[in-house]
């Protein structure tokens, strides 16, 4: 009898929890009811991606291969949690908004083997990640990220051959159907049209310790594509490595720890790919207690126009030297720029980062910026930054305010690691970083917030390569996940079938006008001024608004956009406010009407426009500058011709 009762209670003890094990289906839905997932738990652990009565992405997978186990493999479960979380986010450096409403609901399948899946459920889309908790060190072999598209949707990518890129490729517009196994993988963000309502926007955050993640097409999907961590390097010149030999596996980190969000944006109106923070909301919170020192601003910048300013007040031989710098610095004092950036040349040697060119004496000029209140940044090769870590505290004891570090062009483990060693490093001596031939933002400008810009974006140095017809992407993709360092302000602007340019005298495909409105679209930390600061002496009326803009922002709203078309926001700093507006190789002059509801009611407003001049569509320089007065019930009416743009400003009177 005494036998019988133990198995009874055995029964109903482990029955009852075997049952509950048992459960494979789950659903979580944002908190406006609009996306959902659902997710099936079989073989491995599927799940299904919907918006209102449409399935987007279906029988999608996930997994996570560790040497000698397979996490998501016929998986057990243990438990499950659901919650909800409302708070509100207030970023160290605000590229959107100063403060932003964080709500969602999430589910924690906790699984036998000591790991999770947690998702999350946004009203602007859906999360999730892995979770372990395992003793001492693991390798990941490989991680599954397989989604599948219901019909034949349009693909928005940026593609490259291998692993070694500096993410500056033009992007390709392909079905799915043509993006197969044999195709270019991509790297992220890819956006996804589904040809009906949604758009998908698809990128990672709180990447740390880990690889970056690409996505190679099936034919009917995507699945995941990621650089095994490198063991060996042998010398590739003066900035970069060569990969000698690699590991099998992707990873060997930590077995107890949160691996990166794979997100997903989704939305039925492309302004709010413009307006979206998802990396932010997935991000880890700042490492940084006092980030009072962290200075965004606009910098004036030498490389693209040759370090050659010429004129009647220029009586010295321009160039890489002491003269010319402090030059750009009296042009940055003057209109209230905060850095100057000195680019390659302004060491001895691309090695050596202790020793100053002697025509350029980095010291003295160090010395007249502080006195003009213009702070220093240096360019560097990421190379000699690895070699030499302990400079940081060297340009600090001299008085440099930030870097400007490039040509990593990698995104496995070790680089990714470089990433976060030195942002930490830099943070600890109070400088900023900007890196170029660099990965998307992933989430570590939140982590150390002094990494305030990244490249990895097809930019205004490529010359007749950067076109409106892809940069009116970036709005939509690239600076949709983070702060982008693009390198605008051309004053020599041409149309693409007249197009030439050689610096010094570099030019740029696109309107006058949309080289001002790019400062108010595009988001960066670190806003350059790429051209001549002769030529915005010259052009004095446009130099003044540019200037005027800000990096940050409290608020932002997307007005009119249609991705690869057009794109018009609208961006609060205090009480001002400021619009710009850009479009890309129309057929047609494309006009529309905004309407201002968004500023204060009762008050009055000057607004001052710059917007393509009548002859604009040939002669690219053409603008006309206009000021009126408008109130919150206005509806004013503008137009942008082809490659062209609209910029104003709106003060309250």
């Amino acid at each position: 009898m005494k036998d019988i009762k133990v198995f009874i209670c055995l029964f109903l003890i482990f029955g009852g929890y075997n049952s509950y094990s048992q459960k494979s289906k789950f659903e979580v839905s944002s908190p406006n009811g609009e996306i959902k997932v659902s997710i099936n738990l079989a073989d491995k652990i599927y799940y299904t991606v919907s918006a209102g009565n449409e399935n987007l992405a279906e029988k999608n997978h996930l997994g996570l291969l560790l040497k000698g186990e397979n996490l998501g493999l016929n998986p057990k479960l243990m438990n499950s949690k659901t919650g909800k979380i409302n708070e509100v986010i207030k970023p160290v450096i605000p590229l959107k908004f100063s403060s932003v409403s964080n709500s969602y609901n999430y589910l924690l399948l906790n699984f036998k083997g000591n790991y999770s899946v947690e998702f999350r459920a946004f009203d602007e889309g859906i999360a999730y990640r892995f979770i372990t908790s395992k003793k001492g060190e693991i390798e990941v072999l490989n991680e599954d990220f397989t989604i599948n598209f219901p019909t034949n949707y349009l693909v928005h990518l940026q593609q490259t051959g291998n692993f070694k890129t500096s993410s500056e490729e033009e992007y390709s517009h392909i079905n799915a159907s043509e993006w197969t196994s044999s195709s270019k993988m991509s790297t992220l963000p890819i956006l996804v049209d589904s040809k009906k309502d949604y758009k998908i926007l698809i990128s990672e955050s709180d990447l740390s310790d880990y690889p970056g993640m690409f996505l190679k097409g099936t034919g009917s999907g995507a699945e995941s594509i990621f650089p095994k961590t490198p063991l060996d390097f042998g010398p590739d010149g003066d900035r970069s490595l060569k990969i000698l030999k690699e590991a099998d596996y992707i990873a060997k980190t930590s077995g107890t720890r949160n691996f990166p969000w794979r997100y997903f944006v989704i939305t039925k109106n492309d302004k709010e790919l413009i307006e979206n923070t998802m990396t932010l909301k997935l991000a880890p919170k700042s490492e940084i207690k006092d980030s009072s020192w962290i200075k965004p601003g606009q910098a004036s910048w030498e490389w693209w126009n040759g370090a050659t300013p010429y004129g009647p007040d220029v009586n010295f031989v321009s160039g890489y030297n002491l003269n010319t710098y402090k030059y750009y610095i009296d042009f940055a004092s003057k209109f209230g720029i905060k850095y100057i950036i000195m680019d390659e040349g302004w060491a001895k040697s691309t090695t050596d980062p202790y020793s100053p060119n002697p025509d350029v004496d980095v010291h003295e000029l160090i010395r007249y910026g502080k006195e003009k209140n213009v702070g220093i940044v240096l360019w560097l090769t990421w190379l000699t930054v690895d070699k030499n870590m302990e400079l940081f505290k060297t340009f600090k004891d001299w008085g440099i305010a930030g870097v400007k570090i490039d040509f990593m062009d990698r995104s496995d483990q070790v680089m990714v690691n470089y990433y976060e060693k030195v942002v930490k490093e830099a943070a600890r001596n109070q400088i900023f970083v900007d890196f170029h031939g660099a990965f998307k933002p992933s989430g570590l400008e939140y982590k150390y917030p002094n990494l305030i810009s990244y490249e990895g974006v097809r930019g205004m140095e490529q010359m007749s390569g950067c076109k409106p017809d892809n940069s009116l992407y970036f709005p939509f993709m690239r600076n949709a996940v983070g702060p982008m360092d693009y390198t605008p302000g051309a004053m020599i602007s041409m149309q693409p079938e007249v197009y030439r340019s050689e610096r010094p005298n570099s030019a740029s495909i696109g309107t006058r006008a949309y080289q001002m409105a790019l400062f108010v679209v595009f988001e960066s930390g670190l806003q350059m001024l790429a051209d001549n600061p002769t030529l915005y002496y010259r052009e004095k009326e446009c130099t003044e608004f540019i200037t005027s803009v800000p990096t940050t922002w409290d608020e932002t709203i997307a007005l009119e956009a249609k991705t690869g078309q057009y794109a018009i926001v609208a961006k609060r700093k205090g009480s001002k406010w400021f619009i710009g507006g850009i479009t890309n190789n129309a057929e047609k002059e494309r006009n529309f009407k905004l309407n201002l509801n968004f500023l204060k009611s009762g008050k009055s407003y000057k607004i001052t426009s710059f917007e393509d001049g009548i002859n604009a569509g040939y002669q690219a320089m053409d603008y006309r500058k206009k000021n009126a007065e408008v109130k919150s019930d206005n509806v004013i009416e503008i137009k942008m011709l082809r490659n062209g743009g609209w910029a104003a400003v709106l003060e309250e009177i």
